[in-house]
């Protein structure tokens, strides 16, 4: 079983600057078959957009995508974890600030993101989520 975030996480993860189109974000999730981007701020890391941050904040406010800067519909406010933590801080994190995705930073910069699909393979590699999570992308 794996002991620190390190081994869990998906490495090189996707960024994009605070000033960037949501249409860049979306076309970055879309081409890399993935639900969010980690927001950077001079390479550190800034805050986080998600598929639903999108939808919710974006397209469902009237906000055109090609001029809406990613900066006006992503979570400011991010919790980060270093990579060599324990798999167990990353569960309590994720539990106490009810968080679905976890970048993982080293000294401020991304270096990976932990989900609850990577939790559900490592801890319960028979439950649904699990399976979804470990499941090839649809194209």
């Amino acid at each position: 079983m794996a002991q620190t975030v390190e081994e869990i996480m998906t490495r090189d993860p996707r960024t994009v600057n605070g000033s960037d189109t949501v249409t860049d974000a979306a076309r970055l999730m879309r081409d890399s078959d993935i639900g969010d981007v980690i927001v950077v701020d001079d390479g550190q890391v800034s805050g986080i957009v998600t598929d639903r941050d999108i939808v919710i904040r974006g397209v469902a406010e009237g906000r055109d995508p090609d001029s809406t800067e990613v900066s006006d519909v992503h979570t400011a406010s991010v919790e980060t974890i270093e990579p060599d933590a324990s798999v167990d801080d990353a569960v309590s994190l994720m539990r106490e600030k009810d968080i679905r995705r976890l970048p993982v930073a080293k000294n401020g910069r991304p270096v990976g993101i932990v989900s609850l699909g990577d939790l559900a393979v490592e801890r319960e590699p028979d439950s649904a989520l699990a399976d979804i999570s470990a499941a090839s992308p649809d194209q």
